[in-house]
């Protein structure tokens, strides 16, 4: 008879925490990464978990395993730690700092060499998944061990299906923003006797904050926690990817492929994304999309398939409509398998289709754009709105579009006057109008004083955005450009790098701001920030993000350079494009091809001069030797005064 081996089991409080963004900062500096997150352990994490009797269960490069024998104790160390990497991080550049996310789960483990196992542990690492970077996740057996004994309130963020968890967990959520406002003694002391009376205070910051935090990191990889559920779009099934290589070793690769993407799409809050175990159902089946559609509620199935050729991994995926069963989009991906971890790899290819299909800017806001570009304006849902007035599905900027897009968003605002987003693109579009003269009805067209009253108009909206929601990098956006075209350029840079950290992977966001910031001097910056957009993008997508990486190169005597870049965002019937030409050849000696600009700009904007093109870029807060420099290249070309 075989003897049975005991295991050690106990209950512990798990405390997981990894770096977010980490293959990013280690691939920009990796020494620098390294110096900086021991410095962090050093100084301030390990003294915190010995502090809070916690034991450090393992590491893992950018992350660690803290066991804690009371979930207070592990909850108490999470908010210092975070707390003081607030403090830590405050003189670091944004794109520089280390942010950890957070996970604490109380549960049954296997201990074994002085590691653990267990539901206990995974749980704890899906936790972290989930957290807002810089915040705290915990689960439902964590909250009910310090609601009543610490003065703090969690956000209930529901249940959630998590990767080789049979159950959905239960999730309370802390946001940075929350976590960065705590007292700095409120953690770590005990509950008052007027206990009552925070728990009325708790319930009110419990019922505000959802407003919030549904709002914070839309686009992140980590899903948003938080949802509106009244701003819903079309629903997406993601399909189990099919394996043709025939290779069982691949098949994992297709799976986690496949389970990669959903979690990525969940992150765009717009979209209803299926979950795994209701799309998985499918593996291995022949699909008629259509009747997948109907029996899965889905408008909007992707499927794909991965094939191996020796070192090279091949990707395919498409997406379809399941009204009609036809193709909205197809894409291929080929990458070496040898230069990059599988996993890594995987994750590659699903932020690259994601980024493609996402809400904001990708196949499916432009397929829903066409099928509801003839309703009117009153008719669209607020989902159908913001991708109308979205400037990336859009397109080229035309009187039609902006008018549509602002009469959508005004009568929006007024419908759900709570819906920050709403609030941030109505405060963009009143800026479009304002910087391009596009969408306004005579005499306000022609007339820059007289499209002024639209600054205030824009610096309300965008400041309504952010009152509603600070956490969310489009508000932050919205107010960052308000104050660029009232020419405050520090507080514009703030608001910028606020709207930067708040969502690093919004080629929208890092595109715009980049161009705002550059205009004023800070070219380095933003024509980083530009390009990093650029390449976030599908190819497809219109990049006016081109503009300030030309302009850099024009005003620093990059002249033939400048000129090849404009082209790619030269549109003939735009009257900016004819501008910006006409005054970059003459520094190249090509002063008829100028003129010629000119006159087809004035063709566009027949009252156009370079008094106009000045209070132009005045307006737009442009460095004054650039605009000094430009002035004389118009002459040149024979802009009127």
């Amino acid at each position: 008879m075989q003897e049975s081996v005991r295991v050690d089991r106990r209950l512990a409080a798990i405390l997981a925490a990894d770096v977010f963004g980490y293959s990013r900062l280690m691939g920009a500096d990796e020494e620098g990464t390294l110096g900086q997150l021991k410095a962090h352990r050093r100084q301030l994490i390990d003294p915190k978990i010995k502090q809070h009797h916690g034991r450090i269960v393992k590491t893992t490069g950018d992350g660690m395993l803290v066991e804690f024998a009371s979930p207070i104790e592990a909850l108490r160390c999470a908010l210092e730690v975070q707390r003081g990497m607030v403090e830590r991080n405050a003189d670091i550049a944004i794109d520089k700092r280390i942010i950890f996310r957070v996970g604490i789960n109380l549960g049954d483990v296997i201990a074994e060499k002085g590691d653990l196992f267990g539901e206990g542990v995974n749980i704890a690492a899906r936790l972290e998944a989930l957290s807002e970077p810089g915040g705290i996740a915990i689960s439902r057996t964590v909250h009910d061990q310090i609601r009543d004994r610490l003065p703090i309130a969690f956000v209930d963020a529901g249940e959630h299906e998590v990767k080789n968890i049979a159950r959905p967990v239960h999730v309370y959520a802390m946001s940075a923003e929350v976590v960065g406002k705590l007292d700095a003694e409120t953690a770590s002391k005990p509950p008052e006797r007027r206990l009552g009376w925070l728990r009325f205070a708790a319930a009110g910051v419990a019922a505000i904050i959802p407003v919030f935090a549904w709002f914070a990191y839309p686009y992140l990889s980590a899903p948003t926690l938080v949802r509106a559920t009244s701003i819903q779009g079309p629903a997406v099934a993601v399909l189990p990817f099919d394996n043709l290589t025939g290779d069982p070793a691949q098949a994992s690769f297709a799976d986690g492929l496949s389970e990669e993407l959903i979690s990525d799409l969940a992150g765009f809050k717009e979209l209803r994304v299926l979950a795994r175990n209701t799309t998985f159902t499918y593996k291995g089946k022949a699909v008629d999309v259509p009747e997948v559609g109907r029996k899965l509620d889905a408008d909007y199935v992707v499927e794909g398939s991965v094939r191996r050729l020796g070192d090279q991994i091949r990707v395919t995926a498409q997406l379809i409509n399941t009204a009609d069963g036809n193709h909205v989009w197809s894409q291929n991906f080929e990458r070496s398998a040898t230069t990059s971890n599988l996993l890594g790899l995987q994750e590659e290819i699903a932020g690259k289709i994601s980024a493609s299909l996402g809400a904001k800017t990708g196949a499916i806001a432009r397929a829903e754009l066409q099928r509801s570009s003839s309703k009117p304006v009153e008719e669209l849902s607020a989902y159908e709105c913001m991708i109308q007035a979205n400037p990336d599905t859009r397109g080229i900027l035309s009187n039609e579009a902006m008018r549509r897009s602002r009469a959508c968003l005004e009568v929006l605002v007024k419908r759900e006057p709570n819906y920050a987003e709403g609030w941030a693109m109505l405060a963009a579009i009143r800026g479009t109008q304002r910087q391009f003269a596009v969408g306004l009805d005579p005499p306000e067209a022609d007339d820059i004083d007289k499209r002024a009253y639209l600054a205030n108009l824009e610096m309300a909206a965008a400041s309504r955005a952010v009152e509603l929601a600070p956490e969310d990098a489009t508000a932050r956006r919205a107010l960052a450009v308000a104050f660029w075209l009232s020419c405050q350029p520090e507080q514009s840079r703030v608001e910028a790098e606020r709207a930067i950290a708040l969502n690093p992977n919004d080629p929208y966001v890092l595109g715009s701001l980049g161009n705002f910031v550059g205009f004023t001097g800070q070219w380095e910056i933003g024509v980083a920030w530009a390009k990093k957009a650029i390449a976030l993008t599908a190819p497809d997508t219109p990049q006016w993000w081109w503009i300030i990486i030309a302009e850099n190169d024009w005003f620093h005597g990059r002249y033939e350079q400048a000129l090849d870049t404009i082209r790619k965002f030269y549109v003939e019937q735009y009257w900016l494009s004819q501008l910006i030409i006409a005054y970059m050849l003459p520094s190249l000696g090509r002063i008829d091809e100028a003129k010629a600009h000119v006159q087809a700009l004035l063709k566009l904007r027949p009252s156009f001069t370079i008094r106009e093109a000045n209070a132009y870029y005045t307006m737009w807060c442009y460095e004054p030797a650039y605009k000094e420099k430009m002035t004389d290249a118009l002459r040149q070309a024979g802009l009127p005064e």
